[in-house]
């Protein structure tokens, strides 16, 4: 009697450590990114494989913006199934003191996520954060396009200006002639 209270204790113990280890999710976010901007773009994502079903992320991205500065980002995760994949919950840009500065719109969900986040008026340290979680077993990927628009230096205006002005002057030399 005892060796058959023992026996299903065991099982049972054995029981909930399966259940309990399956219903927690697991963290699977990516320490913080630092990406380039050439020629004021960048592209990046992330490739998320394995058996990883309920895990969740939240990963960053981070890059350095001259005075002024405009971005526009655009995030799209696809899948052939709305059950499949990832679903991307948050899409944000935040100062890299880790102030929220502009949170995304999803523009549409299910077989593709699409996301977009556009703000003016930046000038320093910022990164971008991606929010979500994986749907199943099947590998899912996000990808970020990031556009930025810097306003040109006063210099440029004083050089512009400078330029129509010499323009003015030779117009005027040649109507006198």
């Amino acid at each position: 009697m005892t060796k058959t209270k023992k026996f299903a204790s065991a099982i049972a113990l054995a029981c909930a450590a399966f259940t309990s280890q399956a219903a927690m999710a697991e963290d699977i976010s990516n320490p913080i990114e630092a990406i380039t901007l050439e020629d004021n773009a960048a592209f990046f994502g992330r490739l998320i494989t394995g058996n990883h079903s309920g895990d969740t992320f939240a990963d960053q991205y981070s890059f350095n913006l001259g005075a002024g500065s405009s971005i526009v980002a655009d995030l799209f995760s696809v899948s052939g199934n709305p059950k499949n994949g990832l679903d991307i919950t948050g899409f944000s840009l935040y100062r890299i003191d880790g102030t929220l500065v502009s949170s995304g719109t999803q523009l549409e969900t299910g077989r593709t996520d699409q996301w977009q986040l556009s703000t003016a008026g930046l000038s320093g340290s910022y990164y971008v954060q991606v929010e979500g979680s994986v749907l199943s077993q099947a590998a899912g990927n996000y990808g970020v396009t990031l556009a930025v628009t810097p306003v040109p230096e006063p210099t440029t205006y004083g050089m512009m200006l400078g330029g129509l002005a010499l323009l003015g002057v030779v117009a005027r030399r040649k109507s006198s002639k």
